[in-house]
């Protein structure tokens, strides 16, 4: 674990940058069953092939490999394979009691990957990974029953602190909730992750990624851009962003948005575009280099990296088209809210 004022720092310093897509890289492994089950769960009662997270128990040379190549292509940070490592989410494989486990495991994996990279001029740093779940708290399941609800607050609480306090365990720098597309699902790991920092007696930088899911500009749950930061900017987020569902010619509008506003860190790891008829996606690195390095230009960014379709060679594009630019300035409290007419609360 690194002294998070040495993150605080850099951010100041350049513009820092995020790996690319853990599960990319893994589908091109074209991995079978076995290869999930590995000897600990070769008797294992369910199918588990697809549980990525549960590769850092049965494939950890395969998850360090990954790290290393986006060290290697010039992330400075690395996001822990822990996307569906809590227990709703591994209830589909009947194996919530891994959960603490699994997230230690991952982010002691992600921190050797991280110190070996390490250099006094380049530090590098490890983001657990807290993802958004598959049941959400404000959107029903079912679209004849608008009031129906599959989870919880409470408990979606209870397994984002179990989950947090594994990556706080294994070593984790930073804790980064990310793909959120339900508010009330964001307020309930924010929470969980304080309840927490309060019982471990010590604290991390908190970035927050939400998605847009669409053209319309809205998360699934119908905010926008602006409306999802004011409503999480409480808990004073070192950075905050969006990822994931639109590449960077469809996204850069919203991180904008987010730009002008935002008085943290802003980050960004959009799509490599849309996906094909065939779900795959075509955007090579230089491309989307062209598009970040405009970013970077125009002054949005702080923290850029790739989400779907990303690769490690995305990532060494993005970086060396953001290399030397300066990093975005956050917003000044006094920028105006333009939701309701309302002054922002200044801390």
């Amino acid at each position: 674990m690194t002294d998070s004022s040495i993150f605080t720092r850099a951010l100041k310093q350049r513009i820092l940058i995020l790996d690319g897509a853990m599960g990319t890289m893994i589908q091109r492994r074209k991995l079978e069953e076995d290869d999930y089950r590995g000897e600990r769960f070769s008797d294992w009662h369910s199918d588990i092939k697809g549980n990525n997270d549960l590769l850092v128990l049965t494939q950890p040379d395969l998850i360090r490999d990954i790290h290393g190549q986006n060290l290697a292509a010039g992330a400075d940070i690395i996001e822990t394979n822990t996307f569906n490592a809590t227990s709703i989410a591994m209830a589909d494989y009947d194996m919530q009691s891994l959960v603490h486990e699994i997230n230690v495991a991952a982010a002691q994996l992600a921190c050797e990957a991280a110190q070996q990279y390490s250099t006094a001029d380049k530090p590098r740093f490890v983001a657990g990974v807290l993802g958004p779940t598959n049941r959400t708290a404000s959107i029903s399941p079912d679209v004849n029953d608008p009031g129906k609800r599959n989870v919880n607050f409470d408990s979606l609480v209870e397994a984002y602190e179990e989950a947090c306090d594994g990556l706080m365990e294994g070593g984790a720098d930073l804790i980064l909730v990310e793909t959120i597309f339900d508010t009330l699902n964001a307020k309930a790991a924010l929470f969980a992750i304080e309840n927490t920092f309060d019982k471990r007696c010590h604290r991390l930088p908190v970035m927050i990624s939400g998605t847009i899911t669409d053209a319309s500009g809205r998360t699934l749950s119908g905010q926008t851009a602006e409306a999802f930061y004011y409503s999480l900017r409480h808990v004073k987020p070192v950075s905050f962003g969006l990822n994931c569902a639109l590449g960077p010619d469809l996204l850069r509008q919203y991180v904008k948005e987010i730009s002008d506003i935002a008085e943290c860190a802003v980050s960004a790891h959009p799509n490599a575009g849309l996906p094909n008829e065939f779900g795959e996606y075509d955007m090579e690195g230089d491309e989307m280099a062209v598009h970040i390095r405009e970013w970077a230009e125009s002054g949005l960014l702080n923290i850029v990296g790739g989400c779907c379709g990303t690769s490690p060679e995305h990532i060494k594009a993005i970086a060396d088209a953001v290399e030397g630019l300066p990093p975005r300035k956050p917003a000044q409290p006094e920028v105006k809210l333009r939701l309701s007419g309302l002054e922002p609360f200044v801390h």
